[in-house]
């Protein structure tokens, strides 16, 4: 079966939302592989292009991994195939190196489409096509529209041409902490469907849309966040599901993270169709390892990762305006950034060491951090056998 015959089963038969998990670490990960396999359900790994990129581009910051790597890995360890993996945010200026490069739209775009590639020859099963980023301009809706078409055009003459079998997520816009506008998605999946079907071309699997969810520090900003709004909220998000539906296209929202379980249990009853969850699991894991820390009294080793994590500067995107974020807190949303790092991989050695004296198995504990987090997850959005 295919896998969007086989997702398009589960969202009627259980009608829940599908999950895309970040890939925030190996642990993360495993974590991921584990579930899918334990409760027979498919999970996405959506890789961002600063997380996982090809190994011609440099890489990314998980684990050290590249595309190719990460494919092997995942296809090596999902035992029973339910992990499908997806390329989160593809396209142009997506990851660091052309951003600090400067290159214009045609050197980006054609790096773009050599990272995307690699991940159809690597066996990605879904592609996320993003042109939303320009470095140079804010580029209009038309020219938008015109380079995601370029885009998908390749990726699928490239799929072909390997016989390769992948869908599609399209996106337009950089995530808000509002709701799309009605008439612009309508205008946006017309758009997409005609071009589609003039090239005799499948449509998306996904659309993603402003669903009013949006990560800032750790906890979300987004008007859906917020229970005095919830009426109004969802009066809107089912009128947006309604709009792809009549196109034949799915729904898909980002930046899930911190939502409360009652919010999360909106998604399947509204029809949303998926949602994407990527920060807040790098979160639990270092929560859980900072805990380790202070349960052993291993200070030295907490202050020398929170030091390492502060000194990245990987918090600064996550701030809020009128932040009054701590130094520990700001630490404890860049942790993740860190964990590939050589001066990471010391003193963690460190901390397992220790633990092993104390009969903790470290990485088996951050993984059941990990764990619980995302099934908070599965379970709100119905995707466990109940």
């Amino acid at each position: 079966m295919k896998h969007t015959d086989r997702l398009d089963v589960l969202l009627k038969a259980r009608q829940c939302t599908l999950l895309g998990i970040g890939p925030m670490s190996k642990l993360c990960v495993d974590a991921t592989i584990e579930i899918a396999n334990e409760l027979d359900i498919p999970l996405m790994l959506i890789a961002s292009r600063r997380q996982i990129e090809a190994a011609s581009h440099g890489g990314g910051y998980v684990n050290g991994w590249t595309t190719e790597t990460f494919a092997e890995y995942v296809r090596t360890h999902d035992a029973k195939s339910n992990v499908l993996l997806a390329r989160d945010h593809g396209g142009p200026w997506q990851n660091y190196s052309e951003v600090k490069g400067g290159l214009n739209l045609q050197e980006a775009m054609k790096s773009a489409k050599q990272s995307y590639e690699t991940d159809i020859k690597s066996g990605f099963d879904m592609i996320h096509i993003d042109p939303s980023i320009d470095i140079h301009k804010r580029p209009s809706f038309e020219e938008v529209l015109e380079r995601l078409f370029e885009l998908y055009l390749h990726c699928v003459e490239y799929a072909r041409s390997l016989g390769k079998e992948v869908f599609f997520e399209f996106g337009t816009d950089e995530q808000g902490e509002g709701l799309h506008d009605l008439e612009e998605l309508e205008a946006l999946t017309e758009e997409i469907t005609d071009f589609c079907s003039k090239h005799r071309l499948p449509k998306p699997y996904f659309v993603v849309a402003q669903t009013g969810a949006k990560v800032k520090e750790t906890k979300n900003v987004g008007v859906i966040a917020d229970p005095g709004e919830s009426g109004a909220v969802k009066a809107q998000l089912k009128k947006l599901v309604a709009i792809c539906n009549r196109y034949g296209v799915r729904l898909k929202g980002h930046n899930g993270d911190y939502l409360s379980d009652d919010t999360l249990r909106w998604h399947p009853e509204i029809g949303i169709h998926a949602l994407n969850v990527a920060p807040e699991f790098g979160v639990a894991e270092t929560k859980a390892l900072i805990k380790v820390c202070d349960d052993l009294g291993l200070k030295s080793e907490r202050d020398q990762f929170l030091t390492l994590a502060l000194n990245s500067r990987k918090w600064d995107k996550w701030l809020l305006a009128d932040t009054k974020a701590t130094d520990f807190d700001r630490a404890v949303i860049a942790g993740h950034y860190v964990f590939a790092t050589p001066e990471f991989t010391k003193i963690k050695a460190r901390i397992a060491f220790a633990s092993r004296a104390r009969g903790l198995d470290l990485d088996q504990y951050l993984k059941e951090a990990i764990k619980s987090s995302i099934m908070r997850y599965v379970s709100s959005l119905n995707l466990s056998h109940g």
